[in-house]
């Protein structure tokens, strides 16, 4: 149905009504002039751009290349988890592909943040695993360079897929006796590059989107208990999609109400249980959760993000998370 949707929300600001993808050095201003557009994600508005000059406003070949590059994140979900050796890894894929949960980024033009950098994301994991897994001295550093690259072209979408590096680690962690810096060291340069893009898209959220203000003005406590409640919600979500709302109601936050603290102290419990019976139960479920949990930390409330003037939570939050979570669930 998406293919017959047309334009919503910010798809104006983003799109339809943004002189930047119009201008004739529309390029110069998309890569070096961060407050020409809404965001800095240069590469979501290079697509737009093409986009734009290939089908100028129609809606439906927006929504064609968000839906060709959900589908694509599906197959290479699927591939990704065969090489992990997984079972059900095709189910796993097909499920992702049809889950109810991923359909607001499909189907929302403005979301090529989350389809774009999903697939780069995935395709990153893909394009690692036979370098970070291989046994010996032969480790294929070409691999390690097109994961490199995909990964920051992934974080130059949508800085979400900073959560790919603790990813990868995990990965390795899950499959070696135990972690050498020969599994960590090439690792550090996607958690530099990783950390340093997500603080500037933090910085630029509160300084010219617009997160700052009585409305996100929250403790440290406030933000334990919002990403306590929030970890369960996206789990709920991810097993049981079922009354989705493009907004959800924003919940209250008081540090005082003692049964707040229940949601983060039993998300730190089941942590802590994995860990304690890893192994006897083997490491996988404990990688995957942390895995989940990783995909999800920009947006659990630690940094302002403006959507949380509206709410906490967003099925588009959960884009990324949906391939950890759908292969646990599986």
């Amino acid at each position: 149905p998406a293919l017959r949707a047309g334009f919503i929300w910010d798809d104006d600001a983003y799109l339809t009504h943004n002189p930047t993808l119009t201008a004739p050095d529309a390029l110069r201003r998309i890569w070096f002039t961060p407050r020409n557009s809404p965001q800095y994600y240069p590469m979501v508005f290079t697509v737009l751009y093409v986009e734009r000059a290939l089908w100028g406003f129609s809606p439906t070949g927006f929504h064609a290349v968000n839906i060709f590059l959900h589908g694509a994140s599906a197959i290479f979900l699927w591939l990704t988890l065969r090489r992990l050796k997984l079972p059900g890894a095709m189910v796993a894929g097909l499920i992702f592909a049809l889950h109810p949960v991923a359909a607001e980024s499909v189907a929302w033009v403005t979301e090529l943040k989350n389809t774009l950098a999903g697939f780069l994301a995935i395709a990153t994991v893909y394009m690692y695993l036979p370098f970070g897994l291989a046994q010996g001295q032969t480790r294929g550093w070409g691999r390690y360079a097109a994961a490199l690259a995909l990964f920051i072209l992934a974080m130059l979408s949508k800085t979400v897929a900073c959560g790919v590096a603790p990813v990868l680690l995990l990965i390795l962690w899950w499959k070696r006796e135990r972690l050498t810096r020969r599994d960590v060291d090439p690792l550090l340069p996607f958690f530099i590059i990783g950390a340093g893009l997500g603080l500037l898209t933090a910085r630029l959220e509160v300084k010219y989107v617009g997160a700052f203000g009585p409305d996100f003005a929250f403790n440290p406590g406030d933000r334990l208990l919002i990403a306590g409640r929030a970890l369960w919600f996206y789990a709920g979500k991810t097993l049981w999609p079922f009354h989705l709302a493009f907004f959800y109601r924003r919940w209250g936050i008081d540090v005082r109400v003692w049964w707040q603290w229940l949601f983060p102290l039993a998300a730190l419990a089941v942590f802590l249980l994995l860990w304690k019976v890893r192994r006897r139960t083997g490491k996988g479920i404990l990688a995957a959760l942390a895995a989940f949990a990783a995909l999800l930390f920009p947006a659990l409330g630690f940094f302002n993000v403006y959507p949380m003037l509206f709410s906490f939570v967003a099925d588009h939050f959960a884009y990324l998370a949906l391939m950890a979570g759908i292969p646990l669930a599986t």
